[in-house]
């Protein structure tokens, strides 16, 4: 265990030795006095009669049967009592819907911290995009549509180069902004799990150490992604012909499905990073560790996931790009197939709803990669007894101490 209570420490997390969904037993809390309840003196073999039997012997008492993983013991014969549920989840293994709800709760439960955290981001990254894209960004190549085969290559790689470098400026300010929102959004959300609160100072004190690691494990996998894509893309744009394009087209796709699989893989890094204090590789280890056996639960979660986001965004961005097209003179534009000049209020309003949309959407999904984690890790690790005894739950031992930190 580190300092923290509630997140075991990964030295002795029994998913480094142990197969996956296989969860370590505790010893049963009447074993040691078991034997002492029974008295010496038993009937002899074959003498025992059906409860309730004419004449025959009464039934021996019923020993209650033990919780085999720890947990404290139920009352009656209806089955294991309720998971306990100080936050947001209930402390057993979650199902899609309630991973989904968790963060939501998230958001409802700490809405002034997640809104100061997202929105302030939210703000900053889109004055910073606005700004770029008004002075920095340079005119879109242009296609010529009676091209020759060689010249419109020519002209698509032109194309191509000029969108890169047109992206690059807001990639990285995306980037730090995801970085920003991450490290903060994580320690609300495994506070929220004990059900303990946390402002945005608390937050930002907690997360602040780990920043550096983060950011390095961010731009580790952003490397990695380019590289991939780049072995499997490059090839067949160096041999600029039809053949390079068909080439280019089969190295992109196979590039594609390495880099899905192993971003994956690697989908839990950053929580594992943040909240066990791990160093960037073994930060990637240890998601490796968790993922392993349960790749296309999590791919499935995380897709189904970016689909709610992505509608949650083009709900809240389709009316003010068109508010924006109207504000700008653009919509005759649009109707006729012109692209219109686009001048500072149709940046001003889509940047608005820009905002708005991501306030929404960065929560949810920063609070299913946290939660994806403490999932797994309540499958393979028995976590949740580690966070009922952390959240002060009765029946789960004695409360740790009052520093609840999980990172710090």
């Amino acid at each position: 265990m580190n300092d923290s209570p509630g997140w075991a420490s990964p030295g002795s997390a029994p998913s480094d030795d142990q197969q996956p969904g296989v969860p370590r037993p505790a010893e049963p809390a009447d074993q040691s006095d078991a034997a002492s309840k029974w008295s010496k003196a038993q009937p002899p073999a074959g003498q025992w009669s059906a409860p309730g039997a004419p004449g025959g012997p009464p039934s021996p008492p019923q020993q209650p049967a033990s919780n085999w993983d720890g947990r404290p013991q139920g009352g009656g014969w209806g089955g294991p009592p309720p998971a306990a549920k100080p936050g947001v989840i209930p402390l057993r293994p979650l199902g899609v819907g309630e991973i989904l709800d968790g963060a939501v709760s998230t958001l409802r439960a700490h809405w002034r911290t997640v809104l100061g955290i997202t929105v302030t981001v939210a703000v900053i990254t889109q004055i910073c995009d606005v700004l770029i894209q008004r002075y920095l960004l340079p005119e879109p190549a242009q296609v010529d549509p009676d091209a020759t085969p060689s010249e419109a290559l020519s002209q698509s790689l032109d194309a191509m180069q000029a969108t890169l470098v047109g992206a690059f400026p807001s990639f990285v300010i995306t980037l730090i902004a995801t970085l920003f929102t991450t490290a903060l959004l994580t320690m609300v959300v495994s506070r929220s799990v004990l059900g303990r609160p946390v402002t945005l100072s608390d937050a930002w004190r907690e997360a602040k150490p780990r920043l550096p690691q983060l950011l390095g494990l961010t731009l580790l996998l952003t490397a990695m992604a380019v590289g991939i894509m780049a072995v499997g893309i490059v090839p067949g744009v160096l041999l600029g012909s039809e053949a390079g394009i068909v080439l280019s087209l089969l190295g992109g796709l196979a590039a594609f499905v390495v880099t899905l699989w192993l971003m994956i893989r690697f989908s839990l890094a950053s929580p594992a990073l943040m909240l066990e204090r791990q160093s960037i590789m073994k930060s990637l280890s240890r998601s490796a560790k968790l993922v392993s056996g349960a790749w296309w639960r999590i791919f499935g979660i995380l897709l189904l996931t970016g689909l709610l986001t992505f509608i949650v965004s083009m709900i809240i961005a389709v009316p003010f790009g068109l508010i924006a097209y109207a504000a700008d003179d653009g919509l005759g534009g649009l109707l006729t197939g012109q692209a219109p000049e686009f001048g500072w209020p149709f940046l001003i309003i889509t940047g608005i709803g820009a905002v708005i949309a991501a306030s929404i959407t960065y929560p949810i999904s920063a609070g299913v990669s946290v939660l994806l984690y403490v999932d797994q890790r309540i499958r393979r690790e028995a976590l949740d007894l580690e966070l009922a005894r952390a959240a002060g739950v009765p029946g789960y031992g004695p409360q740790q101490p009052t520093d609840t930190t999980p990172g710090g």
